[in-house]
């Protein structure tokens, strides 16, 4: 009897190893600039709960992949196209890289740049679609960043391959129109100084790398759409109304935020702490109206939440909006950033200053304390609006902005997100549940 059960007992396991698989789900990604599509030139896929990514290039667009149920995935898309500004490339130090060209689709020319971690030999090799060599030449390079012109010859597709040191990494390239008669070529530029590698690095001024960021925890499969339009109204909501007041919003990439803070609830003296009494309650600085007009409520982190621990619940926001998680402010940080972009491990660090401008980008234009004011370079105007201490004191007026989050740092702890008069980074920090208030910004809903 005793064998029965045994037995009994290996076969469900097994059963349950079979059945207990973790999903396979797609994902497709797409993306539009102002209700316009434009081409993606690459995705990258990283894993926020577990580590790992992946990267897809164009015109490959769609992942099929295993994830445990309940993993947080960060998307990160890249364009290129817009003759605005400057091109970014993010080599990994010490990684023999082959960077997708750029511009694609390539009408006339190209530019290929490659990442060569120790001096040696590097083959190239350009195949079209049906497998014929175009181009195959050996180059004796230095470390460091070089580039290559290329002008496709006849044909739609071509599959650009580098091999060094045992190692092949390989890009595809499409065309805009037949060259007619015209053969492929391959011209070598030089090397880049790699001191100058910095997300603004001059290598054309022809066009810009963009990249934009969307967070998700998929179940099933899931089509994913990139915004490349910033500071502008968000697509389809210029405005929210809510409580008897109305907000703008702001388009930040694939991001849209409530242009001011909040200002909903009434107002109670800061030297009175908030309850859960079904009434929204706020702070205004210095129990001042006029304050709450201009800067939006103070709430404590209980209050803003309604009184539940769900990370990203809607909160005060209104109907279709929801107070942004921390992940969610890392991506508008990476985002305005000049050099550290999305998904960086910069916006990992804990309880410090981060970043390089993105505070700078975040400020308002005005209002700072002692010529400390902000570019606002998309739109999201952070105001000084200080906050409301421990003891119900108020204070930092024009001196810094201080906004929630509403995920947990550790042991009842969020995380809350700053800007400072005296910095042009931004600060990570985070505070007890019940004691100071802060602003708030929503989010709206993917």
């Amino acid at each position: 009897m005793k064998t029965k059960i045994i037995l009994l007992v290996l076969v469900l396991t097994v059963m349950a190893n079979v059945y207990g698989q973790k999903p396979t789900i797609e994902l497709t990604f797409t993306a539009i600039n102002n209700a316009s599509y434009v081409q993606l030139d690459s995705i990258k896929v990283m894993n926020r709960t577990q580590g790992g990514d992946s990267v897809l290039y164009w015109p490959d667009t769609t992942l099929t992949i295993e994830i445990p149920p309940g993993d947080t995935l960060l998307y990160i898309g890249y364009s290129t196209g817009y003759p605005v500004g400057l091109r970014e490339i993010h080599p990994k130090i010490e990684e023999f890289t082959l960077f997708q060209n750029y511009p694609n689709p390539v009408k006339d020319q190209s530019i290929i740049s490659m990442f060569i971690p120790e001096k040696g030999i590097v083959n190239v090799m350009v195949t079209d679609v049906q497998g014929k060599v175009n181009i195959s030449s050996e180059w004796q390079l230095d470390k460091g960043n070089h580039s290559f012109r290329f002008s496709p010859g006849n044909g739609n597709l071509f599959f650009f391959t580098v091999r060094w040191n045992g190692i092949n990494r390989s890009i595809k390239i499409l065309t805009t129109e037949s060259n007619s008669g015209l053969g492929c070529r391959l011209d070598y530029i030089g090397i880049i100084n790699q001191g100058s590698l910095l997300k603004s690095s001059t290598i054309t001024s022809d066009f810009t790398m963009l990249e934009s960021g969307i967070l998700d925890a998929p179940l099933t499969n899931e089509t994913y759409t990139f915004e490349f339009a910033t500071n502008i109204p968000c697509s389809g909501t210029p405005t929210v109304s809510y409580e008897g007041q109305v907000y703008n919003t702001i388009q930040i990439f694939s991001q849209c935020w409530l242009k001011e803070n909040l200002n909903v609830g009434t107002m109670i003296p800061g030297t009175q702490e908030m309850s859960n009494n079904s009434v929204i309650e706020k702070y205004c600085y210095n129990n001042e109206q006029d304050s709450c007009t201009k800067y939006g409520g103070f709430y404590q982190w209980w209050e803003m939440m309604q009184y539940t621990t769900q990370q990203g619940a809607q909160g005060i926001c209104p109907s279709g909006w929801h107070l942004p998680t921390d992940e969610e402010w890392k991506v508008l940080e990476g985002a305005v950033d000049s050099q550290y972009g999305i998904g960086d491990h910069e916006w990992d660090i804990g309880v410090d200053i981060r970043g390089f401008d993105a505070g700078t980008n975040l400020k308002s234009p005005s209002g700072w304390y002692y010529e400390g004011n902000g570019t606002d370079l998309f739109g999201f105007s952070g105001l000084p609006g200080g906050s409301r201490g421990y003891v119900g004191i108020f204070g930092q007026i024009g001196i810094q902005g201080c906004w929630w989050t509403s995920t947990e740092s550790y042991d009842y702890n969020w995380w809350y997100h700053s800007l400072a008069y005296c910095s042009q980074e931004v600060n990570r920090d985070y505070f007890g549940a019940e004691g100071n208030s802060y602003s708030v910004r929503c989010l709206r809903d993917n």
